[in-house]
């Protein structure tokens, strides 16, 4: 597992854990938020197995491998309680696995665009732009500058208009080409045999964030995963987003992680609204 570690920790901060999502590494997805959670916590930044430096050559490919994986790098910095976890759409299966898995090391959770309540059956019935399993591999993992341009245009409100194929072959080759075939069988087990029922509880305060538009995984999810959570989770939903809410509403996104994480003592039911986003109970 490779992972960006504080310098030196600080016994007086509690622990974050920033899990990136599908599509590129764990700093290009995170960077613009690290430099201000970390005079806060001790921030750890992993590069999930299979993504950046971290791999395995084990044949597991679920996301409660991938959380084994991260609370096994977190055990060896010596981090095994006061955890509060930040994940993205692919990174918040991985986050709220280590929730249900390691729930005495987990204190607090936050979910973004994370279709966790996801069913198998949801594809078959037309839920998903995609239709396929394998429709859905070839628009997340694009290997030509035309399929980043429509994943583009699916995870954005205003998608960027100009993007130079220039630009696109460079970062298909720096992102997009190694593990694909690994990555694949990521996105495979998320979606094989997936039932509700199958679904652990988690009794951790987590905090949802979802754009009100996106189209990766719909809305519909998010009231799921907030239903199944019971009164411990708060949903917040960002209007004029999509699924890149970390791109698209950056500032919108890091206040309801702030607001959620840095004032735990505050009840999310209490929280004030942002008026970029408003809360669902």
């Amino acid at each position: 597992m490779h992972c960006w570690v504080p310098k030196s920790m600080a016994a007086s901060k509690p622990f974050l854990v920033l899990i990136h999502g599908i599509g590129a590494n764990a700093m290009w997805q995170w960077n613009d938020f690290v430099s201000s959670l970390t005079s806060r916590f001790n921030v750890f930044v992993p590069d999930l197995v299979f993504f950046g430096d971290s791999y395995t050559t084990k044949p597991e490919r679920s996301e409660s491998f991938q959380a084994r994986c991260v609370m096994a790098m977190l055990e060896a910095h010596g981090v095994h309680s006061r955890l509060n976890i930040v994940g993205l759409s692919y990174g918040g299966f991985v986050a709220y696995s280590m929730a249900a898995q390691f729930p005495e090391s987990v204190d607090r959770l936050v979910l973004c665009c994370a279709g966790v309540c996801l069913e198998e059956k949801d594809m078959d019935e037309g839920m998903f732009k995609v239709r396929t399993v394998d429709e859905a591999v070839n628009l997340l993992l694009p290997q030509t500058p035309e399929k980043i341009r429509e994943l583009v245009k699916l995870t954005f409100v205003k998608p960027i208009k100009v993007l130079p194929s220039c630009f696109l072959n460079d970062f298909i080759d720096v992102m997009c080409t190694e593990y694909r075939q690994e990555r694949k069988e990521l996105i495979q087990a998320l979606h094989k045999d997936r039932k509700m029922s199958n679904l652990p509880k988690i009794s951790k305060p987590t905090q949802i964030i979802w754009g009100e538009q996106d189209q990766i995984f719909p809305l519909e999810l998010a009231h799921r995963l907030k239903r199944h959570i019971g009164e411990k989770a708060n949903l917040v939903v960002l209007k004029n987003a999509g699924h890149a809410i970390n791109v698209e509403k950056p500032k919108e996104t890091y206040k309801n992680i702030k607001s959620f994480l840095i004032d735990p003592l505050t009840p999310p039911s209490n929280q004030e609204n942002h008026s970029n986003g408003h809360k669902v109970d």
